[in-house]
């Protein structure tokens, strides 16, 4: 609720029907991860019990709305504070401007009447944003390596904590987590330089007026930038469970010397809780 509702407590100007239709999505986004972290079986909330992991998506996706929306509120209420982030914002922008690079490729869908003024500012938005996105994925592997994410001292149930993963669907569950992890990682790494490609081959760019908006420039990067970020961390997210099982496995293995065939997809009592 606070992630939703952060720009219209910032930035100033905001209109009474806006915050209304903020304050109900904000309410609808609280009782959603209310239901899902109190249910005994979530259905779309995953590594519920692995608390890094969400936690870290909450904090990069945070810190983007907010560093975002002071560089915003700059034009049009200035002050100290947010002087200093859109300097750091045109800093960061400019270092990160490079050919091919994807916060180039983002000041690309503006259409061709976009100003020079626009374009600076989908640049500075850009840049801010996926240098945190970044960082964030530096501390995800940094928490991860340091205290051997996610803890073995406990239970860790990999069913209830992959709601959307389909244990049943065939082939090795394992294989089956190492591929989507592959897959992940894939369009992770792709989807920010995808998504302007694609907005400027199958359109003429987006209205500079539209996307520069406060609200709209905000949570286009805002999620530009989080999406592949918190991809890539499902991919290594999954490839670590994969892991897990593959070593309880080989432990079991050692233990009793074979492992009976048809178990090897699935097993509840070897498999869910590790």
């Amino acid at each position: 609720m606070i992630v939703i509702v952060m720009p219209s407590v910032i930035l100033p100007g905001i209109g009474t029907d806006t915050k209304q239709i903020v304050a109900l999505v904000a309410l609808f986004g609280g009782a959603l991860v209310f239901f899902e972290y109190h249910a005994i079986y979530p259905s779309l909330i995953e590594f519920r019990d692995g608390a890094p992991y969400n936690r870290i998506r909450y904090l990069m996706i945070l810190t983007i709305v907010v560093f975002l929306s002071i560089i915003v509120a700059d034009q049009e209420d200035s002050s100290t504070v947010s002087r200093l982030f859109r300097a750091l914002g045109l800093l960061v922008g400019s270092a990160m401007d490079f050919p091919y690079s994807p916060v180039r490729l983002a000041s690309y869908i503006m259409s061709e009447d976009a100003t020079i003024s626009q374009v600076i500012e989908v640049r500075v938005a850009a840049g801010t944003a996926y240098l945190i996105s970044l960082f964030s994925l530096g501390l995800f592997v940094i928490v991860l390596k340091l205290v051997g994410w996610p803890s073995t001292k406990s239970a860790f149930n990999v069913w209830v904590n992959l709601p959307t993963f389909e244990p049943t669907a065939g082939g090795d569950v394992v294989d089956r987590l190492i591929r989507d992890s592959h897959v992940n990682l894939a369009v992770g790494f792709l989807l920010p330089f995808l998504v302007p490609a694609g907005i400027t081959v199958l359109t003429s760019g987006i209205p500079a007026g539209t996307l520069t908006s406060p609200q709209t420039l905000i949570w286009t990067m805002a999620l530009w930038a989080y999406l592949p970020a918190a991809l890539i961390m499902r991919a290594v997210a999954m490839a670590r469970i994969a892991d897990m099982i593959r070593m309880k496995r080989a432990a079991k293995l050692a233990v009793l010397g074979a492992i009976e065939p048809g178990r090897l997809g699935h097993d509840d009592d070897e498999d869910d809780d590790l």
